[in-house]
């Protein structure tokens, strides 16, 4: 038997040349791995700078196509949509949300028309369609209502389905709501629409910035989610909850948020070996944008080594705001 003794064993043997730490080189990022996610806008021409998320923009249906188009070349896979939609259309039961002239159907229509080849998901959630800023309809004593909710959740669903969306992201923590939204697509005869769960999401402080960009954030306040998202101190739970939403018809899976998850994406995999998403969130992009914008770190480098943490960590694809950057970087050209 061989003892793992030094000089015997020299681990900088391996180490030395490029063509050896890549020849043992355990993961890699490719193109294949990116979802990108856009947030979108009424109008035209425009392309309005999220103050809290350096280099992000909401941009209208004309310059989305404009995004597609540049995603498609870089051989990215899947284009993820986010609505900013008018505050005059909010509601308490976020009923917009179901309108199939909507922004987001318009949006997916016109994508699925001039780009077929690209993937196209939706996120299944109220939070942009309600005055509160939850992810579901609000009584009276300001309890968010599970399945009057869900019901609302499975309407938007099939709105995006019709439309032609290829993924659905339901991210509102509701349960049961992918069993009800499995059913209701296969009924319609949607067979081919892919669910991706939100299945792990935490009530985390990491959101912010995304809640600027979709015009939440003003809602809120200061209320929380934390009766419907996940406490930051389990991680038994989050396997739960993967299990039942595998169980009612999920395809796919996501953690949310991601780097300060690893460990969740790991046990998830590792239990479930089920295709597997992290959602590097709007703070950690702002964060590693922030502290490179200042010259305190590698921009490049640490949005790669970003990256190959989720992939060590197990993660099939991941949803970041440095898509764009990373195919460009990938393909030599940045």
């Amino acid at each position: 038997m061989i003892t793992p003794d030094f000089p015997a064993i020299r681990m900088r043997r391996m180490r030395r040349d490029p063509f050896s730490r890549a020849l043992m080189r355990e993961n890699t990022v490719t193109v294949d791995d990116l979802i990108y996610p856009v947030f979108v806008v009424e109008g035209a021409n425009r392309r309005e700078a999220v103050t809290t998320m350096p280099g992000v923009d909401r941009i209208s249906i004309d310059n989305l196509l404009n995004v597609a188009e540049e995603c498609v070349k870089l051989g990215i896979p899947v284009l993820s949509l986010f609505p900013n939609i008018d505050p005059s259309l909010k509601t308490n039961d976020g009923v917009e949300a179901t309108n199939p002239e909507g922004l987001i159907p318009r949006a997916v229509r016109e994508l699925k028309k001039n780009f077929p080849e690209l993937g196209i998901m939706t996120d299944v959630a109220l939070d942009p369609y309600t005055s509160h800023g939850q992810d579901g309809t609000v009584d009276e004593k300001g309890s968010i209502l599970n399945d009057e909710t869900t019901e609302m959740l499975v309407r938007q669903a099939l709105c995006q389905a019709e439309a032609g969306v290829d993924i659905v992201g339901p991210s509102d923590m509701m349960d049961g709501r992918i069993g009800v939204m499995r059913k209701a697509l296969e009924d319609k005869g949607l067979i081919h629409t892919r669910i991706m769960a939100y299945s792990a999401k935490y009530a985390s402080a990491f959101y912010g910035p995304f809640r600027d960009a979709v015009g939440s954030a003003a809602a809120l306040g200061k209320a929380d989610k934390f009766t419907y998202q996940m406490d930051p101190a389990n991680t038994d739970e989050a396997l739960r909850e993967v299990a039942m939403d595998i169980a009612e018809g999920a395809d796919m899976v996501m953690v949310k948020p991601g780097m300060p998850y690893l460990d969740i994406v790991r046990r998830v995999k590792d239990e479930f070996k089920v295709p597997t998403y992290a959602y590097q969130v709007s703070g950690e992009y702002a964060m590693l944008k922030a502290a490179a914008l200042n010259g305190w770190l590698d921009h490049d480098k640490v949005m790669m080594e970003s990256m190959m943490a989720f992939k060590r960590a197990g993660a099939d694809g991941v949803l970041t705001y440095f898509a764009l950057d990373i195919a460009r970087k990938l393909k030599g050209l940045a």
